[in-house]
C-alpha cells in the first residue's frame, strides 16, 4: 500500500535561498538544474518572485490552509439579546395579564397557598383554555409577526369595535 500523499510546505527562509540561487544562475539551463535538484517547478519561482516584489516577507511563509474562521458578527449579539429580552418582556406580560385576572377574581375561587400559587393556577388555566399564545412566531421575527390572544380580534379586523373583546361593552 503505498502511502498517503502529503502537500508538501516550505519555511519563507527556504523560499529565500532557492530565489538567491536562482537569481545568481547565470548560465542557460542552471536554473533548470536547480529545480530539478530541489524537485520544484518554475511556477513556484513566480509566486515567490511575486511575493517578494511585493515587499511581503511574511508572503514567503507557508499560509495556513483551510477555512478561515468567520468573525463573529455584532449583529447577531444584537439579535440574540433582543431575543432574551422579548423573551423576559413576554414572561413579564403572562404574569401580569395572570394578576389581573386574580385580581377580577377577588377573593373566589382562589387555590390556597398564596399569592404566587394563584398566579401559577392562573397561567396554566390560561394555557389549558386556548387563551394563551407566544408572544412571536419564531426567532428573529419582527412586530408584524405578533400573534393575537385567542377572543381578540386580529390586528387591522375592521368594525366598529375593532379592538374591543368580545361580549364586553
Amino acid at each position: 500500500m503505498a502511502a498517503k500523499a502529503r502537500r508538501r510546505t516550505y519555511t519563507a527562509e527556504y523560499k529565500r535561498r532557492i530565489l538567491k540561487e536562482a537569481d545568481a544562475c547565470t548560465t542557460p539551463g542552471a536554473v533548470g538544474a536547480l529545480l530539478r535538484r530541489e524537485g520544484l517547478y518554475s511556477s513556484h519561482l513566480v509566486v515567490w518572485r511575486r511575493a517578494r516584489g511585493r515587499g511581503e516577507l511574511t508572503a514567503l511563509a507557508p499560509k495556513k490552509r483551510g477555512r478561515k474562521p468567520t468573525p463573529v458578527d455584532p449583529r447577531d449579539r444584537k439579535v440574540t439579546e433582543l431575543e432574551r429580552q422579548l423573551a423576559e418582556m413576554t414572561g413579564r406580560a403572562e404574569r401580569a395579564e395572570a394578576l389581573v385576572d386574580a385580581q377580577k377574581l377577588g377573593g373566589a375561587a382562589r387555590p390556597a397557598g398564596g399569592e404566587r400559587a394563584v398566579m401559577i393556577a392562573l397561567v396554566e388555566e390560561r394555557r389549558r383554555s386556548g387563551r394563551h399564545r407566544p408572544a412571536v412566531r419564531g426567532p428573529g421575527a419582527g412586530p408584524r409577526d405578533l400573534l393575537p390572544a385567542a377572543g381578540w380580534p386580529a390586528a387591522g379586523a375592521g368594525g366598529p369595535r375593532s379592538g374591543a373583546r368580545p361580549g364586553r361593552p
